[in-house]
């Protein structure tokens, strides 16, 4: 007798999953990890954006693929193409931006990390956001998201570094905001571990970015370091923004926190090692959506859709319909 994907842990999950939840795999791919980082939904054509696992081509090159996902609403089938981006080195996180798609790049021994956006279609044209913190260069930038202000917020780990393809560190392990109206930059935090996920609050008051310092690049995995998700609320001084009164927002008991979103509710939702774990704005844990193996990040579609992606599958889970993502608002 199988297990039940919905794990309850508060009343207020049925609210979230409403009455009929529904868990399926979309999509298997033996040869590599496909489905691990990203997830960028496009609305307005069903399409799903996804970067791999690290991988080895038939060169020998360790490298990470970008594919891009077709959703046939009428068959429910999802069909993949492999999309080849020599600007992209080692992919990672992603968001919508503009009439396309900003990419985090981790980098290599001889190219930047930083930040490039890469058009929806062929031939994929993609350009450089920004790659540099005043000429120094990033470790390996991880994960991005957009305010509505048009300012783009983002983290950057040692995981390169740590993983053997970038350059030793020459910055802290730290949060970033670039505007490219005045192409400014500011170090936004630090004193994390490892900052890895983030995301705004529905009224962005609050930003949320998770430290999965519990792994590290190396494969050295510790439970006694944090595995949480912090929350900081976001004011203005003199006109510009600041984050303050940091605060332990919730820890994941399994694996580690990695990418993270929120619902038009302000519910907080984790990939993690044993599936997508909700919170509640307050930090309650709500729920998980099970799913073996655990997911590294996850991106809601329309409807209260979820995309889970785990690594050699992706999932398509059915949460209530009023649900609605506070990044896409559908």
């Amino acid at each position: 007798m199988s297990l039940s994907p919905w794990q309850q842990h508060d009343d207020a999950f049925q609210a979230v999953i409403g009455p009929g939840p529904e868990l399926r795999a979309l999509l298997e791919v033996s040869e590599y990890p496909f489905a691990h980082e990203a997830g960028v939904f496009i609305a307005e054509t069903d399409e799903l954006f996804i970067t791999s696992n690290q991988l080895i081509d038939s060169s020998g090159t360790r490298k990470v693929q970008i594919n891009k996902c077709q959703l046939n609403r009428q068959t429910g089938c999802l069909s993949r193409e492999e999309i080849p981006n020599e600007m992209i080195h080692m992919g990672n996180g992603g968001v919508n931006y503009e009439d396309g798609i900003l990419f985090c790049a981790q980098g290599s021994m001889t190219e930047p990390s930083g930040l490039f956006k890469m058009e929806r279609k062929a031939p994929y044209t993609t350009t450089p956001v920004v790659t540099s913190f005043l000429g120094r260069p990033f470790n390996s930038v991880n994960d991005v998201v957009v305010h509505s202000d048009g300012s783009i917020w983002f983290t950057d780990p040692i995981y390169g570094f740590e993983q053997g393809y970038r350059p030793r560190p020459s910055l802290p392990n730290q949060l970033y905001r670039y505007d490219p109206a005045t192409r400014g930059i500011r170090a936004m935090a630090d004193g994390f571990s490892r900052p890895n996920g983030l995301c705004f609050s529905p009224d962005e008051k609050t930003l949320y970015v998770t430290d999965t310092d519990r792994v590290h690049g190396d494969g050295s995995f510790d439970s006694h370091r944090v595995s949480s998700i912090y929350a900081m609320d976001v004011v203005f001084y003199h006109g510009q923004p600041s984050l303050v009164n940091r605060r332990l927002f919730a820890m994941a008991d399994a694996g580690i926190p990695d990418g993270i979103k929120c619902d038009m509710e302000g519910n907080v939702y984790s990939g993690c090692g044993d599936g997508v774990n909700v919170w509640s704005p307050g930090g309650v844990l709500l729920g998980k959506v099970l799913v073996k193996g655990g997911c590294a990040n996850f991106c809601f579609g329309r409807g209260g859709e979820l995309f889970i992606l785990n690594e050699k599958r992706l999932w398509h889970a059915q949460l209530a319909p009023t649900v609605k993502s506070a990044l896409l608002r559908i």
